[in-house]
């Protein structure tokens, strides 16, 4: 596109390829530290917040010392990452976080607190931010007969309830989270916040229905969908490995056709006046009943997952 910051990759949905010009000669130039709004570097940064150009970079923005020490733990390494002027200085943990990252090659820009507004639109930005290489996996390389649970959502289009139930999934030890049909993006600025972290942690893929659907049929299990007139309950199906839990968008609920994919349609029972749950409460509870049946151990279990999800059929990461 004439006049973007960024070059447009050829494929930047399955494979993210990092823009060179948010490393290296920019950051020569200006040295490492940043004090203007209007400097090159900052305005690529600053466009991610557009899906455009996310889509054209297959690059997105984590803000918090928490998220990007998060990645870091678990082999993912941003490209860039911008820090408070004398955050380092005042937090030890943010300084010794800058010193681990120098001595694997990341650049670190130190700017201030004024530029670091200007890209998270608040008015007390963190004092951390990471620009990131997208990761999306390959559908075809995924095999999860084996696996306990993928969530699958139609047309979700609000990025809140996104990211908060990709952070539920992590929260259930899920397997990851498949996007089927024009879903919002999980690497936008709303959805990443709501993750808390997540996004790093799941495998997420992005797949039409009919692909979807050949996929599904290779892999056993059972899939389940939420309908509003189900004639089962949710704490009544026998859920079975691996499950496939399925819900569609905000206001429409599941396509026609995405339901006839399904083995099972359930009910989440109400009793007040309310006829629908937010679509993240709802994916919520499914989650967790469908951990109950298949497998809780009981609530000291943090940390015992294998990482092997990670990597599975990721196209593109740094690590």
């Amino acid at each position: 596109m004439p006049g973007s910051p960024f070059p447009r990759t050829r494929d930047s949905r399955r494979r993210a390829v990092p823009d060179p010009r948010l490393r290296g000669d920019d950051a020569a130039r200006m040295g490492k530290r940043i004090t203007s709004a209007a400097n090159p570097l900052i305005k690529k940064v600053r466009s991610l917040e557009q899906r455009k150009y996310r889509q054209q970079t297959g690059l997105f923005v984590a803000e918090g010392a928490r998220l990007v020490t998060d990645a870091e733990q678990q082999g993912i390494l941003p490209e860039t990452v911008l820090v408070g002027e004398g955050a380092a200085a005042e937090r030890p943990a943010v300084q010794a976080l800058v010193a681990r990252l120098t001595t694997r090659d990341v650049e670190i820009i130190e700017t201030t607190e004024a530029v670091l507004r200007t890209i998270a639109h608040r008015d007390n930005p963190q004092t951390v931010i990471g620009v990131y290489a997208q990761r999306w996996a390959d559908l075809d390389a995924i095999d999860a007969r084996a696996d306990f649970c993928w969530v699958v959502l139609e047309a979700v289009r609000d990025p809140g309830n996104l990211g908060t139930i990709l952070r539920t999934a992590d929260g259930v030890g899920a397997d990851g989270l498949m996007l089927i049909g024009p879903c919002c993006d999980p690497y936008s600025v709303e959805a990443v916040r709501a993750t808390m972290g997540s996004i790093f942690a799941m495998p997420i893929v992005k797949a039409a229905l009919p692909d979807f659907a050949v996929w599904r049929r290779r892999q056993g299990g059972m899939a389940v969908g939420t309908a509003l007139d189900a004639g089962t309950d949710h704490d009544a199906l026998d859920y079975a490995r691996p499950t496939f839990l399925i819900m569609g968008n905000e206001q429409a609920g599941i396509s026609e056709d995405m339901a006839r994919q399904c083995d099972a349609l359930v009910r989440i029972p109400m009793r007040g006046r309310a006829d629908s749950l937010n679509l993240a409460i709802a994916t919520g509870l499914m989650l967790y009943e469908i951990w109950r049946q298949t497998g809780y151990e009981g609530h000291n279990v943090a940390g015992q997952r294998p990482n092997s999800r990670l990597n599975r059929g990721a196209d593109s990461h740094k690590g």
